[in-house]
């Protein structure tokens, strides 16, 4: 028995003795996406912890999506394979900047992405995610000033996409997608003629000008696994390509090394691996705890976002 198949059945074990459910994001390892209970982004698997009736949720992601799983879920245990699983969007903006934001500006509607502290969304009016960012700043009356935050490429595109003029963009940068370069993906499709792209709206304007699809990590997928070609260019993280080549084998993903790393690789979703995740679930530790206060005012722009059809 490999020392996989050992950590993998602990794993196990553990999850039924806590009555637990693992949700994993699609950009962590594929071994870990293999034994998940549930696959999504951030918000899909939120909402899918709402839905099971156990007792601890071991969510194998970034900081911030276990987070808003325990906002959505708040009596419920939630416990990260690791801390230090961080994000350079959070990172980006604090809740005192966006508080002095407030002053200066009070007459804007603060419309955060869900990549965002718990501390941020509390001080915000509106929760948006890559999937749904266009509808949320479109449900504003259009002579409402509006902050997008914290990244500054997906809010690019959500005022190219709405034909927002009063809205103001923070600056913020994901490290993955944002360093995508526009000329390798030039070369790419020199070499694969007859490939279409998917872009997240996270990378930049030259990246997202030679896209035949945008949309968010769920919808990439989606789309790439009926699109008519059998060559797709995947301009996001890569361990979507979990998930694509179950659903599509025959079809052959390509991507696009960034210049950070000269990969696609998210270096704080790499931080899980089996063996965090068997010790989070024995120890129940790290885990998420927040204030109920701080809890319930960030709440509230969530189920707003929700609210809207």
């Amino acid at each position: 028995m490999s020392a996989v198949t050992t950590i993998t059945d602990e794993i196990l074990a553990l999850k039924r003795q806590r009555n637990a459910v693992i949700l994993a994001h699609h950009y962590v390892d594929s071994e870990i996406q293999e034994i998940a209970d549930v696959i999504g982004d951030s918000l899909e698997l939120a909402r899918k912890a709402r839905e099971f009736d156990g007792e601890v949720i071991a969510f194998c992601g970034v900081w911030f999506m276990a987070e808003t799983a325990k906002i959505l879920n708040p009596t419920r245990t939630v416990v990260v394979p690791d801390r230090d699983a961080g994000c350079s969007l959070v990172d980006a903006c604090s809740a005192d900047q966006t508080r002095a934001f407030k002053r200066r500006y009070p007459d804007h509607v603060v419309v955060s992405y869900i990549n965002t502290s718990a501390e941020v969304k509390a001080e915000s009016d509106l929760i948006c995610t890559s999937r749904n960012a266009v509808k949320v700043v479109q449900s504003i009356p259009a002579d409402q000033p509006v902050l997008f935050l914290p990244d500054r490429n997906l809010g690019d595109w959500v005022q190219r996409q709405s034909g927002r003029t009063n809205m103001k963009i923070w600056q913020g940068a994901c490290i993955v997608h944002a360093t995508f370069p526009a000329r390798r993906l030039m070369h790419l499709k020199h070499e694969h003629p007859n490939a279409l792209v998917a872009a997240h709206p996270e990378c930049p304007r030259e990246v997202l000008d030679q896209a035949a699809f945008i949309g968010s990590t769920s919808a990439i997928i989606e789309w790439a696994v009926t699109a008519p070609r059998d060559e797709i260019i995947i301009m996001t993280e890569s361990g979507v390509r979990h998930s694509l080549d179950k659903l599509a084998p025959h079809k052959k993903f390509i991507f696009v090394p960034n210049e950070n790393c000269n990969c696609s690789e998210c270096p704080y979703m790499k931080r899980n691996s089996l063996e965090k995740l068997r010790d989070c679930l024995d120890k129940l530790e790290t885990r998420v705890e927040l204030p109920a206060d701080l809890m319930e005012r960030a709440l509230k722009p969530i189920e707003r976002m929700l609210a809207i059809k």
